[in-house]
Order: C-alpha cells, then sequence, then structure tokens
C-alpha cells in the first residue's frame, strides 16, 4: 500500500493476522495424519513462510512416498476451519494499516476484522507471480502494479523466505519478530531491520525514510 514513505508491502499471515501457530498447528497434525513424526518445532522451521506445492513435496520427502489423494485438500479444510473459530488480528495490526495505510488477503482479513482496511486491487499473493518466496517476484510484481520503484518499497515480513525475496527485490525490509528474540535474531541475521511490535511501525517508518 502506498503511503507517504513510498510502497509499503505487508506480509499477511504472521505480520498482520495471528495465523501461523494455527497454520503450523493444523500442518502438523495433518503430517501426523499421514504417519509423518514431525515435531510441532520441525513442522515451523521447514515450511514456515513455503509455498503450499514445497509444503507437500517437503512432507513426501519426510514420508518417503507421495501423500494420499486429497491430503492437501484435507488439510487446507481443516486450516480454515481453524482460522473460522480461532483466528485473531495482531496486536496494533489495525492501528499500523491506519498510520500507514495497507493490504490484505481474503478469508484471514475478513475473519479478523481487517478486510475493510485494504483496497481490492491491493491484494497479491503468489499466485500472481511465477515463482513463490523466497524469490522476490511477488514483492517486485506489487510494486510495478502499485507504480513504485524497488528501492521506494518497504516490506513487512516475519519469515525466513519472505525477509530474502524482500531483501533479493532490493526494497528495505522490516523482520516482525512479535517480541520472540530468538525470531529477531534469526530474521536480523539475513539482513532484516528489527519490527518488534506492529504498533512501532508508522513511528518507525517516520523515523528513517525507506531505501530510495
Amino acid at each position: 500500500m502506498s503511503s507517504a514513505h513510498g510502497l509499503v508491502i505487508f506480509d499477511c499471515d504472521g505480520v498482520l493476522v495471528d495465523s501461523m501457530g494455527i497454520d503450523m498447528r493444523e500442518l502438523t497434525r495433518a503430517i501426523e495424519s499421514v504417519g509423518g513424526t514431525m515435531t510441532a518445532e520441525q513442522v515451523e522451521a521447514a515450511f514456515h513462510g513455503v509455498a503450499l506445492a514445497d509444503i507437500q513435496r517437503g512432507v513426501e520427502a519426510h514420508l518417503g512416498r507421495p501423500v494420499p489423494d486429497g491430503w492437501m485438500a484435507r488439510f487446507l479444510a481443516d486450516r480454515a476451519a481453524a482460522f473460522e473459530r480461532e483466528l485473531r488480528p495482531i496486536d496494533g495490526a489495525r492501528e499500523a494499516l491506519a498510520g500507514v495505510r495497507a493490504q490484505k488477503m481474503e478469508l484471514t482479513l475478513r475473519v479478523t476484522g481487517l478486510r475493510d482496511a485494504v483496497p481490492e486491487d491491493r491484494i497479491f499473493s503468489a499466485y500472481s507471480v511465477a515463482r513463490p518466496k523466497p524469490a522476490p517476484d511477488l514483492f517486485l510484481h506489487a510494486a510495478a502494479v502499485c507504480g513504485f520503484e524497488p528501492d521506494a518499497c518497504v516490506v513487512v515480513e516475519d519469515s525466513v523466505p519472505g525477509v530474502t525475496a524482500g531483501l533479493a527485490a532490493g526494497m528495505r525490509t522490516l523482520g516482525y519478530s512479535g517480541g520472540d528474540p530468538t525470531v529477531a535474531e534469526r530474521l536480523a541475521s539475513l539482513g532484516a531491520e528489527p519490527l518488534s511490535a506492529m504498533t512501532d511501525l508508522p513511528a518507525l517508518l517516520g523515523a528513517s525514510t525507506p531505501a530510495g
């Protein structure tokens, strides 16, 4: 989304909506349902921020065999039902959007009450591009559609693939940790600027000009 500071590109899951814990829990259960033995920590380390096709390939590598027909569809249905029951916005997300103006995704934004904060033409997904994160394609596509050069953009991400993509796109990249020092250290090691709380975002953008 555009602001006085340029274009601010928000990841949705884990940055605007508190979905990652639910997502990884349901994925862990789905893997267990077909005989997998990955712990929740291993699932998050392997699949946080990873495209669905790569998740399926990773699960099949773990199992040493293909997943049963319909496995991914069942996981997605169970995850959607869990989102409907449990999903909440990240603390400060609405205030950050109001202070910066932004963009989002359908189910998670609707359930958390954030959908009205984002224009329809400012929602982008991996389905818009040939290569998902950690390739920079999605961020470069969003910037091009919105009419901004990469060096006038700021990316807010919470995952290794997302931060990697933002930096590869040549954009100022903020690593949202939600106050978790382990996550903060991991994202900072890649080159992301630290962002502990979404309520800090408007001030952080006002304190320094994004690259470009």
